[in-house]
């Protein structure tokens, strides 16, 4: 099974004021770490996503040997992003399962993608999504078979709808730091206060 991986970078961080996408953590961008993380996992290809600030954001990670899209579409919600990358791994690398992920989850790492890919396999199941704060998310892994109900979300609608439209056919993976992510000025705060810089939990 071939594995391609998309990384969403394309919101404007509306309610950070700033881009999070470049917030410095462990000596890194988020985009940066989240990039080196799907990079070592075993996942098979990659495309980030951008979208509002795209040129800015380019100057955050290593975008020479980082295959990306700029999605002109980003204000019409993530599942324009999304599916912007999901054509271009099924044009270019004709893969058989795409994996979700999004760079405000500093907690998402190699070891974390590799379970949801093994899950996927020992499983059978078409869907592994993360199980945080008593609901199911990304990262995600799905099947092709759903990609075409993938292509024809609008808006703000994100993979948790293909999730919850296939509750019967997903496997949960219990990931309780999902919970973090990055979204105003006071998550940041805490999270740097509260992780330092080198003493991280497993997150596995």
């Amino acid at each position: 099974m071939k594995t391609g991986i998309i990384l969403l970078a394309a919101g404007s961080s509306s309610r950070l004021g700033r881009s999070k996408q470049l917030i410095e953590f462990q000596e890194k961008t988020l985009i940066q770490k989240a990039i080196d993380e799907a990079k070592k996992s075993q996942a098979d290809c990659l495309v980030v996503v951008l979208g509002a600030n795209a040129g800015l954001i380019q100057t955050g990670f290593e975008s020479s040997n980082t295959p990306f899209i700029i999605n002109s579409d980003w204000q019409q919600g993530m599942s324009s992003s999304m599916q912007a990358g999901l054509h271009f791994l099924m044009a270019k690398e004709a893969i058989d399962q795409v994996l979700l992920m999004l760079c405000d989850q500093p907690f998402v790492d190699a070891s974390l993608l590799d379970q949801l890919i093994i899950a996927k396999e020992t499983s059978g199941m078409g869907i592994v999504a993360s199980a945080y704060s008593n609901t199911l998310g990304v990262p995600a892994l799905i099947d092709k078979r759903y990609f075409e109900e993938l292509l024809q979300l609008t808006g703000s609608e994100g993979a948790k709808k293909v999730i919850f439209n296939h509750q019967a056919e997903v496997h949960a993976l219990d990931f309780p730091l999902g919970v973090v992510d990055l979204d105003t000025e006071e998550d940041v705060s805490q999270f740097l206060s509260r992780y330092p810089q080198k003493n991280l939990p497993n997150p596995s």
